[in-house]
């Protein structure tokens, strides 16, 4: 770390990445938690049970470890999904502990026997965004670029558990069969009209845009994974194959939902929607613009033709795909078109259709924001969107900040707000698109300026905005502080900087948990290319 912040010119930033940082390592914690013996209570009062117990699935589960937390202030339990993120932070400063740490969830003590990663404490069959993946290979670049050298039996042993994972979401989460995704709030709480476990009486189901898209991005994270491995050990190849593949049936799967019924994509808006599949067959698509539409942006991989090369049996394989599976040729954005530098690109949405959500994601009147990207578009708050089912009436409306729903609690929001792990996700995919068009793929940003920019440009400036959230402005005044005068001036605390759970999507104010620099620690990440060494 001592290396990192060597000849930094900028103060203020370089004070922002160091107490992100050091927030993280504050965040870690002994947690032990034996279900079994919970479950069982204390010997000399013994319980009587009836009806639902609380993690009752789960009493293989013996947690005895060292473990960062979410905030462990007012989140004292390891949360899987935050923890991927803390995970690619982390392994800046001490990538042994960020992969000692994905093992962790994945050992058997932890794992479900049927493959499922426990949640969190407060319900472990919870199912969140499947990003361990994504994580372990970004941990495993950066620390192979830390090293100089890869450490190849980390990458194999979570690769090798993660299977078991990918197998419990295609059993487990796809209703019908088809590679459709449910999972129900999927960590986005009460982003949709309606709880998304909820129940329907009358067969209905929910075929969710995020759970399809994060389902997507793993297929294509573990053949990424499966292509690395396999440059040491061909045997490897084969399951590089399998992940292309099942990419290709998610991917298909989205643009139609069975025969003459309309996929998840609706060309008229532009715009990825959840689908309500009727008991009667019919579908009902629910036109609410929100992060769930944006997600399908992670479900983007460039695979460097060089690669390829080293990859004989891979190639092949991939090759007789797609002279021979017409149907899904049409789905691999620029494949056989290769782009700058001899690359290809595997992507959810093709370039048309990415041009048309980006319309949306850079529109300031939509998504947005001087701080980042707001997880709602901002057109509901003069015109809130309206769903019916089964006679009863779901509202909902823009909220930038607190929520005005009990769904879930009414303690996190995800109507508006801007929120860091998204955030983090779509600069990550901005670049990883320039990385393949370069300068060939430009948009107007922001909308209606006039302005043209690629990608990278793009990326840039989101992330900018996002570090703004913490860096003083012309005034010295820190926009997570909400306008509050001794916060901003008071020499002491103008310069105590507060990562909260997420953040006003007009003003940038801090909301929720004020300590849960876990995966608002990726600030720290952003604010790097930025520094001066």
């Amino acid at each position: 770390y001592a290396n990192i912040q060597k000849d930094i010119e900028n103060e203020d930033e370089k004070n922002v990445q160091r107490q992100a940082f050091a927030g993280l390592l504050w965040n870690k914690q002994f947690y032990h938690y034996n279900i079994g013996k919970w479950l069982k209570g204390d010997p000399n009062f013994p319980i009587q049970r009836k009806g639902f117990v609380r993690n009752s699935n789960w009493e293989h589960l013996h947690n005895k470890d060292i473990i960062s937390m979410p905030d462990k202030w007012e989140y004292p339990w390891y949360a899987t999904w935050d923890l991927a993120f803390h995970c690619v932070s982390f392994s800046v400063i001490d990538s042994e502990f960020a992969k000692n740490q994905l093992i962790t969830l994945t050992k058997e003590w932890y794992m479900h026997p049927n493959g499922q990663v426990p949640a969190y404490e407060w319900n472990f069959d919870d199912v969140n965004p499947p990003v361990h993946a994504w994580a372990t290979f970004r941990v495993f670049k950066i620390d192979e670029k830390n090293n100089g050298k890869p450490d190849l039996a980390f990458l194999e042993r979570v690769f090798q558990k993660l299977l078991l994972n990918f197998t419990w979401w295609v059993n487990r989460k796809d209703y019908n069969g088809n590679n459709l995704f449910g999972g129900g709030f999927l960590g986005l709480d009460n982003i949709g009209a309606f709880d998304r476990n909820m129940e329907f009486n009358e067969g209905e189901h929910l075929e969710q845009a995020d759970g399809t898209s994060w389902m997507a991005m793993y297929a294509l994270n573990m053949m990424r994974i499966a292509m690395e491995l396999a440059t040491y050990n061909p045997v490897y190849e084969d399951m590089a194959i399998k992940f292309f593949e099942h990419y290709l049936y998610i991917a298909e799967a989205m643009e139609n939902i069975g025969e003459g019924k309309q996929g998840l994509w609706n060309d008229e808006d532009g715009f990825f929607y959840d689908l309500l599949q009727l008991s009667n067959g019919d579908s009902v698509s629910l036109k609410l613009r929100s992060i769930v539409g944006l997600i399908p942006m992670f479900a983007v991989e460039v695979v460097e033709h060089s690669l390829l090369e080293k990859l004989p049996e891979f190639k092949k394989r991939m090759e007789w795909v797609l002279k021979n599976k017409q149907d899904l040729t049409k789905l691999v954005s620029q494949w056989y078109v290769e782009g700058e530098g001899n690359k290809h690109l595997l992507s959810i949405l093709r370039k048309t259709r990415l041009t048309k959500v980006l319309t949306r994601l850079v529109d300031e009147s939509e998504f947005l924001s001087d701080y980042g990207i707001r997880a709602m578009s901002k057109v509901y708050e003069e015109n809130p969107f309206r769903f019916t089912v089964h006679g009863q009436e779901h509202v909902v409306y823009y909220t930038p900040a607190e929520s005005d729903s009990r769904m879930f609690g009414g303690n996190s929001n995800w109507r508006g707000p801007i929120w860091f792990p998204i955030n983090f996700l779509i600069v990550e995919s901005l670049q990883r698109f320039h990385f393949f068009f370069g300068d060939a793929l430009t948009i107007e940003y922001p909308k209606g300026s006039g302005v043209q920019k690629n990608l990278e440009e793009v990326s840039k400036d989101i992330s900018d905005r996002l570090c703004n959230i913490f860096l003083k402005d012309e005034n010295g005044n820190r926009a997570f502080n909400g306008g509050v005068e001794k916060f901003n001036q008071d020499p002491h605390f103008k310069d105590y900087i507060m990562f909260f759970e997420y953040f006003h999507g007009d003003n940038g104010r801090g909301v929720g948990a004020s300590h849960q620099t876990g995966w608002t620690s990726t600030v720290a990440k952003l604010i790097q290319p930025r520094l001066k060494h």
